[in-house]
């Protein structure tokens, strides 16, 4: 009988032997792995314990990029988004072309830079301590141009207004006596970009700091303004604090002088005179200067956009958008500014027209913001 089922036998002694060795075999495996993943961990970990972590790492923040972190970080220190020197890049971006370490080296021998102390709400009358300093503005805007005078005057500061790129250039080629440049990223014919490219590419040129001034601050701006060579950057509408810290920053500017005055609020449906009295500096004669300013060159905006639409001139649609999106934003006016904002997203979809609902909204605020104007001044 042991005979008759021997092989069956057999078979079943293999059979069992080959499942003993399997789980014997994996379960060495496994105590292999988790002592290999002890031991690169403790390694892992006294590399890391050796790295001096820097603070802003210290603090998890969620954002979209590296890039904006390192903007973000760099306002928070005061340094109103500087364009270079990014603690955030990886060693391997860090290996620049020739072209970029000729942009660096413009750079480095421009005008120095001094860290700004701590100070109050700044107000027009600061800007007195930078009497004397050379300003060249290069604003296709009016209203733009307008602002940043109105701001400035009577502190002593000499501006020069350059309508364009092109205009730019040629006044440095004329008298390059300037300490600063504010230029405006997007300008026709040569825009701040070119501009800033020329200018970096010129040695009479290296003393003159390139600030960019820019309604559009996204990542791709942001490292656009870094690789032609501008040194800081100031969001359109232009902030009080941010546009001191850089004269001071850059020209040495002193005596602090702390002013507190107190201006009369007036909100309505959709003018925040709040918001439009600090660009303007306190001055409420420029606010309504501004104002008027506002009505004679865009109130008809609604039907500009539309007739620009019908003729599918999406390019100067978003550049009339942009415009106004940066005037809006200076008067306080921040409704139909986020309108426009959604309303220039739209018009890049040309099958949907999606944009026409928007712009019937658009239409509809800005006679109510008219309206507001109007009764205010």
């Amino acid at each position: 009988m042991l005979n008759e089922y021997l092989y069956e036998i057999i078979v079943a002694i293999i059979l069992l032997t080959s499942i003993v060795i399997y789980f014997l075999t994996r379960k060495f495996n496994q105590e292999s792995k988790n002592a290999f993943d002890n031991i690169m961990s403790k390694n892992s970990t006294a590399v890391y314990d050796s790295y001096d972590e820097p603070e802003q790492l210290k603090t998890q923040v969620n954002f979209d990029t590296i890039e904006e972190a390192f903007i973000l970080e760099q306002r928070a220190e005061g340094s109103f988004g500087h364009l270079n020197d990014n603690p955030f890049e990886e060693t391997s971006n860090k290996k620049e072309t020739p072209k970029n370490q000729e942009i660096q080296k413009q750079i480095k021998s421009s005008r120095k830079k001094i860290p700004v102390p701590k100070h109050e709400k700044i107000h027009k009358e600061n800007f007195k301590e930078f009497a004397g300093v050379k300003l060249l503005v290069a604003e296709d805007n009016i209203i733009n141009q307008k602002v940043i005078s109105g701001l400035l005057n009577g502190s002593g500061i000499k501006i020069t207004m350059a309508d364009d790129g092109q205009v730019a250039l040629d006044i440095l080629e004329k008298n390059a006596d300037f300490d600063l440049i504010l230029m405006d990223a997007h300008m026709p014919r040569v825009d701040g970009f070119e501009a800033t490219k020329i200018i970096r590419n010129t040695s009479a040129y290296e003393n003159i700091v390139v600030i960019a001034l820019s309604g559009n601050t996204g990542v791709d701006d942001i490292r656009k303004m870094k690789e032609v060579g501008m040194q800081e950057h100031l969001e359109k509408p232009l902030k009080m604090n941010d546009f001191y810290d850089i004269l001071y920053a850059y020209t040495q500017g002193s005596n602090h002088k702390k002013l507190d005055t107190a201006q009369e609020v007036i909100m309505t449906k959709e003018l925040n005179t709040d918001i439009g009295l600090a660009i303007c500096g306190g001055d409420e004669t420029f606010y309504r200067d501004i104002l008027a300013e506002f009505i004679t060159s865009y109130a008809n905006t609604s039907d500009k956009l539309l007739e620009l639409l019908n003729d599918q001139d999406i390019v100067r649609a978003d550049a009339l958008l942009l415009d106004f999106i940066g005037i809006t934003a200076n008067i306080g006016a921040d409704i139909i500014k986020i309108i426009a904002l959604d309303l220039k997203e739209a018009i890049k979809d040309k099958e949907e027209k999606s944009y026409l609902t928007i712009l019937d909204d658009f239409e509809i605020h800005l006679e109510i913001l008219l309206k507001d104007i109007a009764v205010y001044k």
